[in-house]
């Protein structure tokens, strides 16, 4: 089957269909878009996929709509929007498509949904209100995209399909952002479990290069690991690992007396030639070389162990 049309409703437009676009214009980036509600346009054909119209689901005729008496639901019960089943069905392929590895594809799809997807599918059927951001509800996702609407005074009959070309182009860039990112931590967590492993019981984790790092510590339950060391461009760089994912506490701060020192400064306070700069809250410093850096690290994991015993 060739898909030469993908279409979906015309008029005022979501993130649900702006995303389900992305996804589909890169499967099938011959396919031409339509935005419209005539009856001969949504109406199933094996030339097309149909998103967000229709008022129909059946991914066997290449209809996906919502808007409909017994419309789908996740099997937790949680409603789908048009972008939630296009992730269904096509979410895999767009994966391969964006040359995640075979074995990483799995995890990533559902990674996405859980932390994308469904939250535009939550949004876009009322069951959660941007509101609930509070004062960030104009900065979401969902919220940026609204605002890229024509003014409701808007006299230009081009108006809604520039607004809805510049939303995706937007969504464009944070989807494919958000997929390489994903890949990225599944890259990095061997890197990290591998150097865990040859720091054995050194309170000190050294990267090859700046990578994520916590979650994987805390899969490993290196619960001993104070300080991360790793190169950056230019030099070195001795990280905290932060308590939580949320939060900004560390599991061991930088100490006191370097508190937003730089240079010879730093130097001088804590003794390590090479010291050249330490964040005023303690979670970051750098050092122009490795031994620089791993020294600091050793400092600042003595006096951490000093103040816990």
């Amino acid at each position: 089957m060739t898909i030469a049309l993908l279409v979906t409703h015309s008029g005022g437009f979501h993130a649900d269909e702006v995303f389900s676009t992305v996804i589909l214009t890169k499967l099938f980036p011959q396919a031409q878009l339509i935005r419209s509600r005539a009856t001969a346009q949504i109406t199933p054909g094996p030339d097309r996929i149909i998103y967000d119209v229709g008022g129909a689901y059946d991914a066997a005729v290449g209809i996906f709509d919502h808007h409909q008496r017994g419309a789908p639901l996740r099997p937790d019960g949680q409603p789908y929007s048009s972008f939630g089943l296009i992730w269904h069905h096509f979410g895999r392929a767009y994966l391969t498509a964006c040359a995640v590895p075979p074995e990483d594809i799995e995890a990533l799809h559902t990674s996405f949904d859980t932390s994308f997807v469904l939250p535009v599918d939550l949004v876009d059927n009322g069951v959660v209100s941007l509101s609930e951001a509070g004062p960030l509800a104009s900065m979401t996702l969902p919220g940026l995209i609204e605002t890229l609407k024509p003014v409701f005074d808007s006299t230009d009959p081009a108006a809604e399909e520039v607004g809805f070309h510049l939303a995706l182009s937007i969504a464009r860039s944070f989807t494919e952002a958000r997929v390489a990112n994903s890949a990225a931590k599944r890259r990095a967590e061997a890197v990290v479990h591998q150097a865990i492993v040859e720091a054995g019981d050194s309170r000190i984790l050294e990267l090859p290069r700046g990578m994520p790092f916590r979650p994987t510590i805390v899969k490993a339950g290196a619960d001993h690991l104070l300080f991360v060391v790793h190169p950056r461009q230019q030099d070195w760089c001795v990280a905290g690992i932060r308590q939580s994912e949320d939060g900004f506490a560390q599991r061991a701060d930088l100490p006191a007396a370097w508190a937003g020192l730089t240079g010879a400064a730093l130097e001088q306070a804590c003794g390590v030639q090479g010291a050249s700069f330490c964040h005023n809250a303690r979670f970051i410093a750098a050092a122009a070389t490795r031994e620089a850096a791993l020294a600091m690290a050793d400092l600042a994991v003595a006096e951490a162990l000093a103040q816990q015993a």
